[in-house]
């Protein structure tokens, strides 16, 4: 077989490859066989129809194209491994020639990773916060604490803000009841902003039993961005009332006797939180140090799938919590135009911190080593919450391990390229962040995994 290699770009090339047309003598014999199994001809049961015969009643030529499309796969494989190039996607294949028993040739448009060299990342300098917890910090998560501990009380007053309030509405356009923006018996915190605009106002000042109308837009359902006339019915107002900070909570929110235990291990669990954000964004900051160092053409079509990914991704997480993209660019201050750039930007972005990575790992000859894999499958089993065996499974036959090892390559990657960068706090403090990812392993027992819960992402949001 002979491969001729054409760069077409940059980023994209043309395989031309001339093959014997002896080496396609195992695709014909299995082409015959298939179809002998297929066709019905008087005399001969199936699979026992000679060659002949199929030349004859199904004919050559759709025996010779069965046999090209079973060959094709094979051949392009080892067409792209002789040429050394690190392919992206699925190629543009066209058949150029087909003589019988004497040559097979066909061309294979397809993008490829740019070829260049990751430069000497020694002596990188990036700057990451500082990782101190104040009795701040400690205090609002010992109130998250006493939210979640919160009791209801009924009062017998008008509603102020922070009250719970138990309201029907009712929405009306032009005199007629919009069910889907109708409710009763729903429970609301006054002064939450989380439900329709004009709420929390309408609300405030009214006792049990009043009611209150006003006109607001509605955000969702089959009237979403219309007018309506909303009428707020209330049936109860409650106080919430918070425990108090002591050591009877400690006792009935932890396994501590004290407030003073419990306020210190709030303190040590937040450390170990800040620390661990200090790995993540010192890898971030690693790799977006590295980028700016390199300039390589990106291939169009992988980042517009990339692109295409994102959006995906986006209108999955609004649709589960119920807003549109107009509500979400609205929340956000942005302007489509706007968006659909930075949604670009970090595509490209990614896909060229993933060339990094990879050609990255090509050059320090970097492996994955079977038990590597099975600590990743593992992790992200816990994660999801299934059992180890079944993700295995499913990534097996779904084959998505080629991904995974790609996932894991990089990953060991990221962590060589911080090994070698000098990470220091706001302070001015040098941070060995192997050091620190190995305190957090001894204070727990188990792996650090800051960097495999978005391993994929420090590749791909390194905008």
């Amino acid at each position: 077989m002979k491969t001729d290699v054409e760069e077409l770009t940059p980023t994209r090339v043309k395989l031309t490859v001339e093959v014997p047309f002896d080496e396609l003598k195992p695709n014909l014999d299995k082409a015959y066989k298939e179809i002998s199994q297929q066709v019905r001809i008087k005399g001969f049961r199936p699979g026992k129809v000679p060659a002949r015969l199929i030349d004859q009643y199904v004919g050559r030529g759709a025996v010779l194209q069965e046999a090209v499309n079973d060959a094709l796969p094979e051949l392009y494989g080892r067409a792209v491994e002789d040429s050394e190039i690190f392919v992206l996607g699925q190629p543009d294949v066209e058949v150029t020639e087909l003589d019988d028993g004497n040559q097979f040739a066909f061309t294979a448009e397809v993008d490829i990773r740019p070829k260049f060299e990751v430069p000497d990342y020694d002596g990188l300098e990036v700057t990451v916060e500082d990782a101190a917890v104040d009795d701040d910090k400690v205090d609002e998560t010992l109130g998250t604490l006493r939210e979640r501990f919160a009791s209801l009380t009924t009062a017998k007053r008008a509603i102020e803000e922070g009250d719970f309030a138990t309201i029907d509405l009712l929405a009306k356009i032009d005199g007629e009841e919009i069910e889907d923006a109708s409710t009763t018996g729903y429970s609301y915190e006054v002064g939450s902003k989380s439900a329709i605009e004009g709420l929390d106002d309408a609300l405030l000042g009214v006792s049990a039993e009043e009611s209150k109308t006003f006109t607001s837009t509605l955000v969702g359902g089959e009237h979403a961005g219309e007018e309506a006339e909303i009428t707020v019915t209330v049936q109860s107002v409650k106080v919430k009332n918070l425990p108090e900070l002591d050591d009877e909570f400690a006792q009935m929110a932890s396994e501590f006797d004290t407030i003073d235990e419990l306020r210190e291990d709030v303190r040590t669990r937040l450390g170990r939180q800040v620390k661990l954000q200090q790995i993540s964004e010192a890898r971030d900051k690693a790799l977006e140090a590295l980028l700016e160092k390199v300039d390589i053409p990106l291939p169009e079509k992988v980042v517009e799938e990339e692109v295409s990914r994102r959006e995906q991704q986006l209108e999955q997480q609004l649709q589960m919590a119920g807003m549109t993209k107009a509500d979400y660019l609205a929340e956000e201050e942005k302007s489509e135009e706007d968006f659909d750039t930075e949604v670009a930007d970090a595509a490209r972005q990614a896909v060229k911190g993933g060339f990094v990575l990879d050609q990255l790992a090509v050059q320090e000859e970097l492996g994955v080593e079977n038990e590597e894999l099975s600590e990743y499958v593992v992790t992200q089993a816990m994660q999801m919450g299934v059992a180890p065996q079944q993700l295995a499974e499913y990534l097996t036959e779904n084959n998505q391990l080629p991904a995974i090892v790609s996932e894991v390559l990089r990953n060991k990657a990221l962590n060589l390229l911080v090994e070698h960068v000098t990470v220091k706090d706001e302070s001015g403090n040098e941070i060995d962040v192997e050091a620190v990812r190995r305190e957090l392993d001894g204070a727990t027992g188990e792996t650090v995994q800051a960097e495999s819960e978005e391993s994929e992402d420090a590749a791909e949001d390194a905008a």
